[in-house]
């Protein structure tokens, strides 16, 4: 195999899984403060979320088999999803085994989820809030050479700045159940 094709192939399916696993987040943010508009009902807003999710699970497969099939840094299969043991940058590449290993225990509970407890299912969904910046930093320390280009480090800018306008509007926003909840009163 040609080693520059494996190596962009890598980093570009890097890039494209940030993309879309930051529109995963961003929509399973809107989807838990149930937003909800004529043109995006909740069905189509979780319907986003689900699917982003999987196509960002299929880019995030590739990026890794490509970074394995490339000869260049030496990573293994294990390195992929046992943290901080590769030679190739160890802690950094550990951040992506961490986040990566995050995103499987995710999509199994949800693959699982009439199956799971909700509140089994609910903690370790809530992981991909440190699964998501785990994966941002990992790209960010394995790849400094990406951000000389920059597009790239607006790329990267992009996505945190969506994330945090999600989160922002998710603290600000307030719905009937959430709040009977709280109260501990009947839920909606």
């Amino acid at each position: 195999m040609n080693q520059p094709i494996m190596w962009y192939a890598s980093r570009a399916t890097g890039l494209i899984a940030l993309v879309l696993f930051t529109v995963a987040v961003v929509f399973g943010v809107l989807e838990n403060g149930r937003f909800t508009s004529t043109r995006w009902p909740r069905f189509v807003v979780a319907a986003v979320h689900r699917n982003v999710s999987l196509l960002a699970v299929a880019f995030l497969a590739v990026h890794i088999g490509t970074s394995i099939i490339d000869p260049f840094a030496g990573i293994g299969w294990l390195d992929a999803i046992i943290p901080f043991g590769s030679i190739y940058h160890p802690f950094w590449l550990g951040l992506g085994a961490v986040a990566t290993d995050l995103t499987v225990a995710i999509m199994v509970t949800s693959l699982m989820r009439p199956r799971v407890n909700a509140r089994l299912w609910r903690a370790v969904h809530w992981t991909s809030y440190a699964c998501w910046p785990l994966a941002v930093i990992h790209g960010i320390g394995t790849g400094p050479a990406d951000f000389q280009l920059g597009w790239v480090m607006v790329l990267n800018g992009a996505c945190v700045l969506a994330v945090i306008v999600a989160l922002g509007w998710r603290v600000g926003v307030t719905h009937p159940d959430t709040e009977a909840r709280a109260a501990g009163g009947p839920q909606c």
